[in-house]
């Protein structure tokens, strides 16, 4: 099946605000974007907190998962926290550095969120198919962590991060 990611893309940004307030609307994005795109098992944000630098769980939509506070360079999320680049990893088992959040994950694509010039979150998406990600999936993610940016400090605010 394929998506639509431009469609998908238009949905989400209408849950933002002022149609939700942000925290409901990170939560909305998560399970649109779980219960629309097939190869999506598992969607969530993690904010940074940069002067404790580690990333903390935000909104997330799939099966619970242990890993709340992720240092950074620990894991794909925390790799992708270091270098601020997207991360994709098509088979989770070949990668040396990858935190399991569930046996059934085999990939994983990790976008970097940047507001005004500053890291302030990632996109976390795992999939229980092997190498699943295309470049229209880099693309539109890329283009939503843009879309969020400006609300994650309305979500998460680090300096009351536990």
């Amino acid at each position: 099946m394929s998506v639509d990611f431009s469609t998908l893309e238009r949905r989400a940004v209408e849950l933002l605000p002022p149609a939700n307030d942000a925290g409901k609307a990170f939560h909305l994005i998560c399970t649109l974007l779980k219960d629309e795109v097939p190869h999506y098992d598992w969607v969530g944000f993690y904010f940074a907190v940069p002067e404790q630098r580690l990333l903390a769980l935000g909104p997330f939509a799939g099966a619970p998962t242990e890993h709340t506070r992720i240092p950074y360079g620990r894991g794909i999320c925390g790799q992708s926290a270091v270098s601020e680049q997207t991360f994709v990893v098509p088979d989770v088992n070949a990668a040396e550095n990858y935190l399991s959040c569930s046996a059934e994950t085999r990939a994983e694509i990790v976008v970097p969120v940047f507001h005004n010039g500053a890291f302030v979150a990632e996109i976390d998406i795992d999939s229980h198919s092997r190498d699943p990600f295309s470049s229209a999936d880099e693309e539109f993610l890329t283009r939503l962590a843009a879309a969020v940016a400006p609300f994650v400090r309305d979500v998460f605010d680090p300096q009351l991060s536990p």
